[in-house]
């Protein structure tokens, strides 16, 4: 194809979806890249903080910056939203980190819509990928780019990047990684679909082992009784937000970064401590003991174990 083809290519009228952080690098890339998005549809602004000032999306605020056209619709089966966003007469729509989208919306435009799911898809569908992928101490995962269909994240596959997790990952650093590597797949699909090279192929359903369900608080709430591999990798995967938690000297206690032992607490229960009172704070385990590395007692802010203990009699 020639160069002329490919900039006539970009005349494409693309309409990007998403709210939170790991929406805006893509968004970036696409203007970037001269894309013609024609419109960006994010989330309602919300009240923060203690003055509870209505604030922006991430998204909106990169929309803002880049000058791009903003719908911020409360319902999206609102008759005079959809004919807002039939007006910006889209070839593609793009989605990344957004809401559930009714039909008469993701069948609107003739290209279809594509939404980046953090995962490889058909594994760990669901609200929570990332989360789920390091707590169930998988090694790799990745991100893909799918059409929409009526039933969530089961849409045929346009391309897939794999992604190693290390053992010192945790949500913050995978989550960066997936959005960096993301966004580039977000633009390459573009490009395959506008090149009219695309060869989309369903889901494998024999691979659909693990679902990656909304985390709740309940989520983070440490069990004890578990292997202490288990529990380090239930921290990892929940911090640094919402964090694993567990009850400490009658306080809730935020858990964000711990270290297996092997072996257990001489005369010790499960769930039990010990601490020298200066560096170091243990658990028992159902299986080795625990080491915390870094953590945030009610009241206080997040630091080093051995700050806490520095300032806590115990």
């Amino acid at each position: 194809m020639s160069n002329n083809e490919v900039v006539a290519g970009r005349s494409l009228r693309i309409v990007y979806m998403g709210t939170p952080e790991f929406a805006v690098p893509a968004l970036e890339k696409l203007v970037e890249a001269g894309w013609n998005v024609v419109g960006v549809i994010t989330a309602p602004d919300k009240p923060q903080g203690r003055g509870q000032k209505l604030v922006g999306s991430p998204v909106k605020e990169a929309a803002e910056r880049l000058g791009l056209h903003i719908l911020q619709p409360t319902n999206l089966k609102n008759p005079e939203f959809q004919q807002e966003l039939r007006d910006l007469k889209a070839d593609l729509q793009i989605v990344v980190a957004f809401r559930m989208l009714p039909e008469s919306v993701w069948n609107m435009p003739p290209l279809g819509t594509f939404n980046l799911h953090a995962s490889l898809l058909p594994n760990y569908r669901g609200a929570a990928p990332i989360n789920w992928a390091i707590i169930n101490g998988e090694t790799e995962t990745g991100v893909t780019t799918f059409f929409l269909k009526h039933e969530i994240d089961t849409g045929s596959i346009i391309f897939q990047e794999k992604v190693a997790i290390l053992p010192e990952d945790d949500l913050g650093s995978l989550y960066e990684k997936l959005m960096t590597i993301g966004s580039d797949l977000v633009l390459r699909t573009v490009d395959a679909i506008a090149k009219q090279e695309v060869h989309p192929l369903p889901q494998d359903e024999n691979k659909a082992i693990h679902h990656a369900p909304k985390i709740f608080k309940e989520t983070g709430k440490i069990d004890w009784s578990q292997p202490a591999e288990s529990i380090h990798n239930l921290v990892r995967g929940l911090s640094p937000y919402p964090a694993a938690w567990t009850e400490f000297q009658g306080k809730t206690c935020k858990i964000f970064k711990t270290k297996v032992l092997d072996s257990p607490i001489n005369g010790k229960e499960i769930g039990d401590w010990e601490s020298d009172g200066k560096s170091y704070l243990r658990f028992q385990c159902g299986t080795g003991s625990l080491e915390v590395l870094e953590i945030q007692l009610e009241g206080k802010k997040r630091m080093k174990t051995e700050e806490l203990l520095r300032g806590l009699k115990l």
